[in-house]
C-alpha cells in the first residue's frame, strides 16, 4: 500500500509537472523558430495555408499504396498499435475517471473485456515492431538508444495495466503500483524523446504542406 500511495501521489503529481513543462519547452521552442517566408507568389489555385495544412495533416493518415506495397508490415503494424494505444489510453473506464478528474470531461467507456483484448493485441503488435527492428538490416543499423527507450516506454504501461485488469503475479495492489509508475516514467521521458512526434508530426506535416501547394504540388 505504501508504494501504490507514493506512485498515485508524489510520484505521479512530479511526472505530470514534468510532462506539462517539457511539453511546453519543446513547442515553444519549435513555435518561437523564425517563420519560414517565401517571397515567391503561391501557383495559381494554391488553396489558404490553413487549409492546405489541414491537408496535409489528415490527408497524410492514409497510407499511400506506394508505402504500402514496399512495406506492408510496417506500415499496417503501426496503425494497430497506435490506434491500440489510443483504445486502451481513452476507452478504459478507469483511464476515463482519471482524465475526468483532471480536466473534468468525461465519456462513455467501451466494457474492459473488449479494453483488455486490444491490450493484449498491442502487447503482440509492440513486441513484432520490436523484433523487426532488431532483425531488419536497414533498421537495426539506423536505431539508437532513443529508438528502443521510447520503445521501452511505451511497452511497460501496457503491460503492466494488462497484468493489473488480469490480477495476474502479483497482489492487485502492487500490480497497480507498478502499472502507475511505469505511466509516470512514460510521462517523464514523452517530452525528451521520439514520442513528442505524437505533438510535433501536426507542426511538420503542417509546414509541408503549406510549402508544398504554395509551390502547386500535390500532397
Amino acid at each position: 500500500m505504501e508504494l501504490l500511495a507514493f506512485a498515485r501521489g508524489p510520484a505521479l503529481t512530479v511526472s505530470l509537472a514534468i510532462f506539462v513543462a517539457g511539453l511546453l519547452w519543446r513547442l515553444v521552442g519549435v513555435l518561437a523558430l523564425p517563420p519560414w517566408r517565401d517571397f515567391s507568389p503561391p501557383r495559381e489555385g494554391a488553396p489558404p495555408n490553413w487549409l492546405a495544412a489541414l491537408q496535409a495533416i489528415f490527408g497524410k493518415m492514409i497510407p499511400h499504396r506506394t508505402f504500402l506495397r514496399a512495406g506492408p508490415f510496417t506500415t499496417v503494424n503501426g496503425y494497430v498499435f497506435h490506434i491500440g494505444l489510443a483504445i486502451c489510453v481513452f476507452a478504459f473506464g478507469p483511464h476515463i475517471l482519471f482524465i475526468k478528474s483532471l480536466f473534468g470531461v468525461g465519456w462513455p467507456n467501451l466494457p474492459s473485456g473488449v479494453v483488455v483484448a486490444v491490450g493484449a493485441l498491442t502487447a503482440a503488435s509492440l513486441l513484432a515492431a520490436l523484433a523487426y527492428r532488431l532483425t531488419n538490416p536497414v533498421l537495426k543499423l539506423i536505431s539508437r538508444t532513443n529508438d528502443y527507450v521510447s520503445w521501452l516506454m511505451t511497452f511497460l504501461p501496457v503491460v503492466t495495466g494488462l497484468a493489473a485488469v488480469t490480477h495476474f503475479g502479483a497482489r492487485y495492489e502492487t500490480l497497480l503500483a507498478l502499472h502507475i509508475l511505469s505511466v509516470c516514467a512514460f510521462l517523464v521521458w514523452f517530452p525528451f524523446g521520439k514520442l513528442m512526434h505524437a505533438f510535433l508530426f501536426v507542426l511538420s506535416r503542417g509546414a509541408t504542406g503549406v510549402r508544398f501547394r504554395h509551390r502547386g504540388a500535390q500532397i
